[in-house]
């Protein structure tokens, strides 16, 4: 359990904390506003930095950012485990990372292969072993950094409201929202000034103003120490999990009660900040570990003498929350896939594709900034005309339930894929019977504009303020709180996954259709492939996921008095009847 670390005095048996809400948040956002102008500075160019720079095939270049974005979001789930377990949130958000590794690559001449002019990828002077190791080293200083922040910015920014009154929750909520609107203003500069400099500066310098932006999120995190509310870990919140699957198996011979939610045994541990959880009727094998047997001993404040022996409902309905939040995690990997397509082969589109603004040619990675303006006007326009409004007239809060929001988002990705497999074939279409020119190192430049790409990259900027916010929330607020820093990681965990999904993908697809009769689908120059196809397969799969995620939908349950669970506090267990 943990505790919370507070410095005003009570005449309570337990300090009250002091939730300073909006007055920390200055601190806290911006904090991670510059982390993610050092992080995305650094990351959000990698495949032309791997193709123009260490003269990687697009495939290889893509392969590796998907693998380098997985493994740094994978690692969140251990950085999470470290955080809730041994050193807490603040203390983990302390912990800095570098960018100098990454930067050396460039600014030394002999950490990268020598510049491959107007040759074809495939005959360039590649990496040597050496300059490889280097280069996954600074990549791998990124992954370390990721597991430690990502994992706990948003629940240690929750944190800081008052989960106990109206006002608390309404911040909490909003917090998310204005959360993501500050992400997306540091992906803009990100994609647009840094991208800038990095491509048609210097490659050095593009890769140093991330590092510097890193420093000034360290020393904005620790201007605010002082009104922060601090989570004390104290123990493992694993191991109540591990400990109801091990009793509820040894006891798997005895027979339930017929009143489970009146006849099981309840302790809750005083000092918990674990939320009070009435009894649901799923996964009821689970629900053995609370039999109390002639054997099972109670100390004198209730707790169990041995916790491996029994377990209180209470443990159990922890573990409950989590299993049910499994399903709807799952429907969110193969969501991801659409989202990863939008970050990486539309780079490839805009490359071969028409990027002149006047006199100005807008760099291929910046095209992904549209995504991020969708998300940046929507979501102060959500918040604050919507959501108003749609509570008012639903009567609940946030207007619409989270899964609700989650399904709205998934079916806007499906309608992306379809838009851009549209645009890819006129794009192609074009670049075929009307070419603008050579691109360098790939093929015919489409006379189509990359501005045709705006659209499809708009509109998973809505859906990614649909589904990935409202996944957040969910996780944080059906975990148990002591687990949150874990919930939130799944977020993460789930992007890693699609990332390693994706790759797995492209890797099929590629090594499929090279034999085909229609050609490889994704080779080097685009306009010999069929792009547009891979795209209409990846919204058939949106399409069968989103049939499983309704299904899940319906199923789910959420926690305690969420959003469409009844209020049952434990005095209602009393009468006798089961909760619906």
């Amino acid at each position: 359990m943990e505790k919370m670390e507070t410095n005003n005095s009570s005449t309570d048996d337990e300090p009250k904390t002091n939730y300073r809400g909006w007055k920390s948040m200055p601190f806290v956002i911006g904090n991670e506003t510059f982390e993610k102008l050092g992080t995305t500075g650094a990351s959000s160019n990698l495949l032309v930095y791997f193709t123009t720079v260490f003269n990687m095939k697009s495939i290889t270049a893509t392969t590796l950012v998907n693998v380098f974005n997985g493994t740094a979001n994978f690692a969140t789930l251990p950085g999470a485990f470290l955080c809730d377990t041994y050193f807490g949130r603040y203390k983990t958000l302390g912990f800095a990372s570098g960018l100098l590794v990454l930067t050396m690559t460039s600014a030394v001449s002999k950490l990268h292969p020598p510049h491959c002019g107007t040759q074809e990828i495939g005959t360039c002077p590649g990496a040597t072993p050496w300059q490889i190791t280097f280069l996954l080293s600074g990549l791998g200083l990124l992954v370390v950094g990721a597991a430690g922040i990502r994992p706990c910015n948003l629940a240690f920014g929750a944190d800081q409201f008052d989960p106990g009154t109206e006002s608390g929750k309404r911040g909490t909520s909003s917090f998310f929202n204005w959360y993501y609107f500050t992400y997306t203003f540091a992906m803009m500069i990100s994609l647009t000034i840094i991208v800038y400099v990095q491509s048609d500066v210097s490659w050095s310098l593009g890769l140093a103003i991330p590092a510097i932006m890193m420093f000034f999120s360290c020393a904005m995190f620790f201007l605010g120490t002082r009104l922060y509310v601090k989570v004390k870990p104290d123990g493992s919140p694993l191991a109540s999990i591990v400990q109801v699957i091990v009793v509820a198996t040894k006891k798997r011979r005895l027979s339930l009660p017929e009143q489970p939610w009146l006849s099981l045994y309840k302790n809750i541990p005083k000092g918990c900040i674990n939320s009070k959880l009435p009894y649901t009727n799923q996964f009821r094998f689970l629900d053995k570990a609370a039999i109390m047997t002639p054997e099972d001993q109670v100390n004198a404040d209730g707790s169990a003498v041995d916790p491996w022996r029994l377990c209180s409902m209470q443990k159990v309905e922890e573990l409950k929350c989590l299993l049910r939040v499994i399903p709807i995690w799952a429907a969110g990997v193969v969501y991801y896939v659409a989202l990863i397509q939008q970050q990486t082969y539309v780079v490839f589109q805009a490359l071969q594709s028409d990027r002149r603004l006047g006199s100005f040619r807008i760099p291929a990675a910046s095209y992904t900034i549209f995504t991020m303006i969708g998300l940046t006007i929507w979501i102060p326009l959500y918040d604050r005309i919507i959501v108003p409004r749609l509570q008012r007239l639903t009567k609940k809060e946030g207007g619409i339930s989270i899964l609700q929001r989650m399904g709205f988002g998934m079916v806007l990705a499906i309608v992306t894929m379809i838009i851009s497999a549209i645009v890819e074939e006129k794009r192609r279409a074009l670049a075929i019977a009307k070419p603008l020119g050579v691109e360098e190192q790939r093929g015919a430049i489409s006379s189509l504009s990359g501005l045709w790409l705006i659209p499809q990259l708009t509109l998973i900027g809505l859906s990614e303020a649909f589904t990935l916010i409202g996944q957040v929330e969910l996780y944080y607020k059906q975990f148990p709180e002591n687990m949150r820093s874990i919930g939130g990681s799944l977020t993460f965990v789930g992007i890693a996954i699609s990332n390693y999904l994706s790759s797995f993908l492209i890797s099929i697809v590629h090594q499929t259709t090279k034999g085909a009769a229609a050609g490889d689908w994704l080779p080097e120059d685009l306009n010999k492939g069929r792009l547009d196809y891979f795209y209409y397969f990846v919204a058939a799969l949106g399409v069968i996921n989103f049939g499983y995620f309704l299904v899940c939908a319906k199923w789910y349950k959420y926690k305690g008095n969420g959003d469409s669970a009844p209020e049952i506090g434990m005095e209602k267990l009393k009468s006798g009847k089961p909760p619906v």
